[in-house]
């Protein structure tokens, strides 16, 4: 706006001092003043400041045609000296020129979003220069920056009629039909691009999420290898990913119960990334399965050196599925003393105890973490600790309800979208990002309550134990057993609990009585 506002001010202001000038001109060629006297072969001309101005502008104009001409007489002599093309460059050149001035026109409009100004320059451009190769690519954006992406498609289809423009073609099909979930036939055209530019990299991103996401496994390692081959991927990239790609073969041909064919992809993957917690685990449960307990060991501790992870944990305990907890806790040591300070260690530990009844040692095992990480799990052992221990209900179920209302602690995560999975899994279900799932703790993992919940310590008592001087009887002194900590066990009225309203409602009856009489 601005812009146009000066352009119409100085156009004003140049016709303003024309005319003045014109009048200057008109008036001194009257009165005789400013004139000029040239004497040429013995005669003199006077010329007044009108005709010396008209004089000027001929001047200038021949100028101009005998440079033309001169020009015209150089190209027709490139002509006889064989450049057919010399005469024919020469009549275009002013075409040319407003082509391309047109055609920077369109570019400049694009980059800065004015859409049909850019389409307007580009139709212009292609009347002067007669190059669709150009003028459709400004065309095309130019629509899809409008979003008319019938126009836009319109035009790369027309981009595909021509060899050199085939592969801008189907790119921008391409990225038309995943803007609009057609992923069924952006898939046959990425592969139609990785066809003519298997370098592009873009396209390989793009193959490869799509192939991911259609569980095309094998397809989806080609394209891997691929972009390992051209330079777009580094080694230790592609042999994770790899490794996530086999893993997801595997798991699709145990479906199908091909055991050893699936037990070879998860080998393969577990080779290529030894911390992939569900390689490791499917591995070694093969390994058991083939009665070879010693490749299972080895599989899964050098898994838990890189990763810790309950799967893990629990593979391991298949290794002997009948052995005592005392024995389970013997043959664990090996694994806990890999990583004897971290999280996951701590609570493998606790829970071995608990199997074993050695509360004491559970307590010790959990350390810190019920000050430090106080998530579902770690209070839920502390409940069971409790309770074994001999605590009161009241102190059990505080335990219990800080486990409801607190963080669900590590869990499948999507590095991109913050996505939470039940399970491992090669892609998002929310965005579709490939390999994105890590075991960590979500950054918004406090459950949101509703107000009720706030009512749970009035509801449940203080988990402090009131001190009393009352005489321990034989039922406190005896030793506590290990009961069902679960939630729905948690919940259950007591017998206490429920006697309590029948004794209140004979009171009341009993009141009425006396009160009717």
């Amino acid at each position: 706006m601005l812009w146009s506002l000066i352009k119409i001010v100085v156009f004003v202001a140049l016709v303003a001092a024309l005319t003045l000038g014109l009048g200057y001109l008109i008036e001194a060629d009257g009165t005789g003043l400013a004139q000029a006297r040239i004497t040429l072969a013995g005669v003199e001309y006077t010329l007044t400041p009108l005709m010396m101005f008209l004089g000027a502008l001929v001047l200038i104009a021949a100028v101009w045609l005998f440079i033309q001409l001169f020009v015209l007489v150089i190209a027709t002599l490139k002509f006889i000296n064989g450049d057919e093309t010399a005469l024919s460059r020469h009549f275009h050149r002013n075409r040319e020129r407003k082509g391309y001035q047109a055609l920077s026109e369109g570019m400049m409009a694009l980059a800065s979003g004015e859409g049909r100004v850019a389409i307007a320059k580009a139709q212009r451009a292609e009347k002067y220069l007669h190059k669709p190769e150009l003028t459709d690519l400004v065309t095309a954006q130019a629509a899809e920056m409008m979003g008319d992406s019938a126009k836009a498609e319109q035009v790369y289809k027309r981009l595909l009629t021509r060899e050199n423009t085939r592969f801008v073609g189907i790119r921008g099909i391409m990225k038309q039909k995943l803007a609009t979930g057609d992923t069924d036939t952006a898939l046959q055209l990425a592969e139609r691009a990785f066809a003519i530019k298997p370098k592009h990299e873009e396209v390989q991103d793009t193959l490869l999420q799509l192939q991911a996401e259609k569980e095309d496994w094998t397809g989806a390692r080609q394209t891997l290898s691929a972009k390992l081959k051209h330079g777009s991927l580094p080694r230790d990239v592609f042999k994770r990913r790899d490794a996530v790609l086999a893993l997801s073969q595997a798991a699709e041909i145990a479906d199908n119960e091909d055991s050893a064919k699936a037990a070879e992809k998860a080998v393969e993957a577990n080779r290529n990334s030894p911390d992939l917690v569900p390689a490791a685990a499917m591995v070694a449960r093969h390994f058991i399965e083939q009665k070879r307990p010693r490749n299972a060991v080895r599989v899964l501790k050098k898994a838990w050196e890189a990763h810790p992870h309950p799967d893990l944990a629990a593979a391991y305990a298949e290794i002997e599925p009948n052995e005592t907890p005392e024995a389970r806790i013997k043959r664990f040591v090996p694994l806990t003393r890999l990583k004897p300070d971290h999280r996951e260690t701590k609570l493998l530990l606790a829970e071995l105890n608990l199997a074993a009844e050695n509360f004491p040692e559970a307590r010790r095992a959990l350390g810190d973490l019920v000050e430090k990480e106080p998530d579902a799990r770690v209070l839920t052992i502390m409940a069971a600790i409790e309770k074994g221990e001999g605590a009161k209900d009241q102190v059990v179920r505080g335990w219990l309800a800080k486990a409801v209302t607190a963080p669900r602690g590590p869990q499948w995560v999507c590095d991109n979208c913050n996505t939470i999975h039940a399970d491992w899994r090669p892609t998002c279900t929310n965005c579709g990002a490939f390999d994105t799932l890590s075991w960590k703790t979500p950054p918004q993992s406090e459950v949101v309550l509703p107000a009720g919940a706030n009512m749970l310590p009035l509801l449940i008592g203080s988990m402090e134990e009131p001190a009393t001087d009352v005489t321990t009887t034989e039922e406190e002194a005896a030793p506590a057993k290990v009961i069902d900590i679960s939630p729905e066990a948690a919940a259950e009225p007591t017998e206490t609990a429920a006697a309590k309203p029948e004794a209140e409602d004979a009171e009341i009856v009993e009141d009425d009585k006396k009160a009717a009489s």
